[in-house]
């Protein structure tokens, strides 16, 4: 992580049937992502589709730990704590 990274945990619910942002409850953002779970897609489509979300290229992201789990630790380079959830706030469909 860099000196300006934000840290959010994610759920991902892979294999959903659209990606989106199911909300935030237990301290993790709870994200369905419509990639299977297999060899990495459902990594990169969470990725690409939180950079557009964020407002962020792809390579502002990283998994820090969690990479064969459903529970994640991001890193997010480029935007403030308070903007990731005002971001994600506007787009969960609650």
């Amino acid at each position: 992580m860099g000196k300006t990274s934000v840290s959010i945990t994610i759920r991902v619910y892979p294999s959903a049937a659209r990606n989106e942002v199911a909300g935030f409850s237990n301290g993790a953002w709870h994200i369905r992502i419509s990639a299977p779970p297999v060899r990495g897609k459902a990594n990169r489509e969470l990725i690409s589709f939180l950079s557009k979300v964020l407002g962020v290229g792809k390579d502002s992201i990283s998994i820090v730990r969690g990479h064969t789990n459903r529970i994640k630790l991001l890193a997010v380079d480029g935007v403030a704590q308070g903007e990731i959830t005002k971001r994600l706030s506007c787009v969960s469909v609650r």
